[in-house]
């Protein structure tokens, strides 16, 4: 919320008291309301016991309105109240302050008294005295906003916090008569949701409905910097010293999760039915004595094989869609999982079970399609932050290989391609050589790739990892002779030379140009001279690359063309718009000149240098004739193996595509050599990927965390397909059908009890991770 401006003039005074009477509720409202309507917008108020007053001010529409209260304000001050109402009153109030607000920001320079916050969902009350019962009560929080907050500066009344949904409250404990027990009698009975910081002594709260735990780091950041604010509205400053500077005087109250409740919830629907049911409509009831029909309950629902349908709980059976996308194949929630249950290091090793560039790559390079696909995006979050992982994982720790089976492979190329299958083998216990041509390994991560999206010591660490483990021979130019060589030597022979000669345009003057290749490893040496004007055909993600680095290399003006829509997205186009790169489609070439670039439709794009970014093809001449090619790629299988048994073919040299793909190749290729050598068929998981609108997110604190905390984002990811145990299901059954079972160590399982189940899908519909999923009952004949 906008931080309240303080009104230095008021344009309009408006009276309780009228000719020595007193101006009734409704009259006084429908003058403020006017007021507001013909343009005022600081207002001075003096109430004497009118309700309402600050409520619904809606035709102010996106403009401020400050409200100042001198006397006394009666009962539902600020009652829905809009986002942009601002009120501030010079003494106490009565009740329900804030009822129903929806975002005004209220100020009570005195005591409150009971209702406080009563149902709020959103905006801000300040209070700077104490408050009655039944403060805070049935607030609400829709995670597309900012939680409702309630600030005391002293002690709260009984039954605060009742049935809390959301919001954070904050209780001070300063000067107040009830020093023994700020929190009131009972308070939190109900609480599903929200938060409450407090400071004092306490007698108890309903410890089936909420817990205690000391602030965490976020926690305290918010409460502390939040709290000089509030200290400074309610003109007490100088009270930080003693207030947010000692976090050990701070406990938090939460709700507790639906499976820690000690509650019953079929044994509280028998309740119902004995306590309400039978007591209102039976005799004695509102009804009971009138009619004498039966009230008892109708069966009509049936349950075992009568049902027309059958929940059934599919925890783990697909994949969620962070994993489903990821084309290395990293088990991307897995990850986030362990986090949650305190194993951070085992989630950052994990990663190396699956690429040897988790920092590089996941941290830096890749688009991250996992990013794109998380469930969070469908309601407008901020999808969970893979690369704050990405880049822990720097330090993680390889896992130890199997024994050595015996059999060398030979991998030609030192790529991405060809250091991820040589880092799988290696972990497998087999002996994998790469042989690179050039005098570093890396492929295009470190010729290619500019120094500005990627830094090189990061790059410089994980290839020194593999280098501790896999021999490698670099300045190796491969030659048919030498190809043959290593067929004899070696079980197998895994091409993954990358595609090293650019494609160029059949167009006059393409002498003049630069190929994208040349312009990126020059550039990165610090060798390029590009002139004021840049011309980059080809508007993929290379041609953005290019963009950024001519701009970095003096350029003030760069458009990139193509033939159509470009291919570009992600980072990489980001950082092209961002410098101010032009986008131009569709554009064919007729010709280039010293002047620059002349188009088919007659157009001139002026360019001092022009650069050719349309894609490069492998250099196969040392393939023997019996492997066939096509278009200049290797023809392979569903498996990357060649027409010759013995030769695989990865990345860039079968076809052009993402670094994240050239890896996830490579795990592949390593899992199918691994079977023909220990003669044991691998078998994929095929799984499909959860539908996200099985997940529900509105039982999650889908909040973004203002810090890039791996165990934050842990407790945002939405686990979808893979249940968290949060006990939903089990509280909502209305049958009580749905129980939980320990397994072996943490295994856990839910199940349905079939004579109980009445198939009315509510776990389904309630389920957040959408593990449950409700299938038509099809009786075996």
């Amino acid at each position: 919320m906008r931080q309240k401006e303080e009104p230095n003039q008021y344009t309009i005074t408006i009276s309780g008291m009228e000719n020595g009477m007193r101006v009734d509720s409704r009259v006084l409202e429908e003058r403020i309301q006017n007021a507001v309507k013909e343009g005022h917008r600081k207002i001075h108020v003096i109430a004497y016991g009118q309700h309402g007053i600050g409520g619904r001010l809606w035709s102010a529409g996106r403009d401020q309105v400050f409200l100042k209260i001198s006397g006394a304000p009666g009962q539902r001050l600020g009652s829905m109240g809009a986002p942009n109402t601002f009120i501030e009153v010079d003494g106490p109030a009565s009740d329900d302050v804030g009822w129903l607000n929806t975002g005004a920001q209220i100020v009570i320079r005195g005591h409150a008294s009971n209702g406080t916050g009563n149902a709020m969902a959103q905006g801000k009350i300040f209070v700077a005295g104490d408050i009655g019962a039944r403060g805070m009560t049935m607030t609400k929080h829709n995670p597309r906003y900012d939680p409702p907050e309630l600030w005391v500066l002293g002690s709260v009344g009984d039954a605060f916090a009742e049935f809390m949904a959301g919001g954070i409250a904050v209780i001070c404990g300063w000067n107040t008569d009830r020093v023994d027990n700020i929190l009131g009698h009972r308070p939190c009975v109900g609480m599903v949701g929200g938060k409450i910081f407090f400071r004092g002594k306490h007698k108890g709260y309903s410890e089936e409905d909420a817990m205690i735990k000391e602030p965490d780091d976020e926690e305290w950041n918010w409460l502390s910097n939040n709290l000089q604010n509030f200290l400074k509205i309610i003109g007490l400053p100088e009270l930080f010293h003693e207030l947010g500077t000692k976090r050990n005087d701070w406990l938090v109250l939460v709700a507790r999760k639906p499976h820690e409740r000690k509650q019953n919830i079929a044994k509280n629907i028998k309740q119902f039915r004995e306590e309400v049911w039978e007591r209102e409509l039976g005799t004695g009831g509102l009804i009971g004595d009138i009619i004498d029909i039966d009230k008892s309950s109708i069966e009509v629902i049936t349950t075992g094989d009568l049902r027309r349908f059958i929940p059934v709980w599919e925890n783990g059976k697909y994949f969620p869609p962070c994993q489903a996308n990821c084309p290395t194949g990293i088990p991307v929630q897995k990850r986030w999982e362990l986090i949650r249950k305190g194993l951070v290091k085992e989630a950052i090793d994990l990663s190396l079970h699956y690429t040897p560039f988790p920092a590089t790559v996941c941290g830096h390079l890749c688009p991250n399609l996992c990013m794109e696909n998380c469930t969070r995006k469908t309601m407008k979050f901020s999808p969970v932050d893979v690369t704050v992982l990405g880049k822990a994982s720097l330090e993680a720790q390889p896992p130890s290989p199997l024994p050595k089976s015996g059999h060398k492979i030979a991998v030609i190329g030192g790529g991405p391609a060809g250091l991820s299958v040589a880092w799988q083998l290696w972990m497998k216990g087999h002996e994998p050589e790469i042989f690179e041509q050039s005098e570093t390994i890396g492929g295009k991560i470190t010729s290619l790739i500019p120094t500005s999206r990627i830094p090189e010591e990061v790059v410089a660490h994980e290839l020194k990892r593999i280098e501790e483990r896999i021999r490698i021979h670099t300045n190796f130019h491969v030659t048919k002779e030498k190809f043959l060589m290593l067929k004899e030597k070696y079980t197998f022979v895994i091409i993954a030379a990358g595609a090293q000669k650019p494609r160029m345009l059949p167009v006059p003057g393409i002498e003049k140009s630069i190929p994208a290749t040349h312009f990126l490893k020059q550039s990165k040496q610090g060798n390029i001279k590009v002139g004021k004007k840049v011309v980059v055909i080809g508007a993929g993600n290379v041609g953005c690359d290019v963009a950024v680095e001519a701009i970095r290399g003096g350029a003030t003006e760069v458009t990139l063309i193509d033939i159509q829509q470009p291919a570009s997205f992600g980072k990489e186009r980001k950082a092209a718009e961002a410098v101010g790169a032009q986008f131009r489609w569709p554009c064919f070439t007729d010709r280039i000149t010293d002047e620059g670039v002349f188009l088919k439709d007659g157009s001139f794009i002026a360019a001092d240098t022009v650069v050719v970014a349309i894609g490069d093809q492998p250099d196969l001449d040392f393939l023997p004739p019996e492997i066939p090619t096509s278009k200049g790629f290797i023809v392979v299988d569903k498996n990357y193996q060649t027409s010759d048994p013995q030769v695989f073919a990865i990345g860039d040299v079968v076809r052009q595509g993402l670094l994240t793909e050239a890896i996830g190749a490579g795990r592949f290729v390593a899992e199918i050599i691994d079977g023909i050598i220990r003669d044991k068929r691998k078998i994929f998981e095929q799984k499909l990927t959860v539908d996200p609108k099985r997940v529900k997110l509105e039982y999650l604190e889908a909040r973004n965390p203002t810090i890039n905390s791996l165990e934050l984002w842990a407790e945002n990811c939405a686990s979808c397909g893979v249940c968290r145990d949060c006990g939903v299901c089990e509280s909502i059954c209305p049958q009580g059908a749905i129980t939980r079972t320990q397994k072996n160590g943490n295994e856990f399982e839910y199940q349905t009890n079939d004579e109980k189940c009445i198939g009315c899908g509510f776990c389904v519909n309630a389920c957040p991770t959408g593990v449950w999923c409700l299938i038509e009952n099809t009786p075996v004949e």
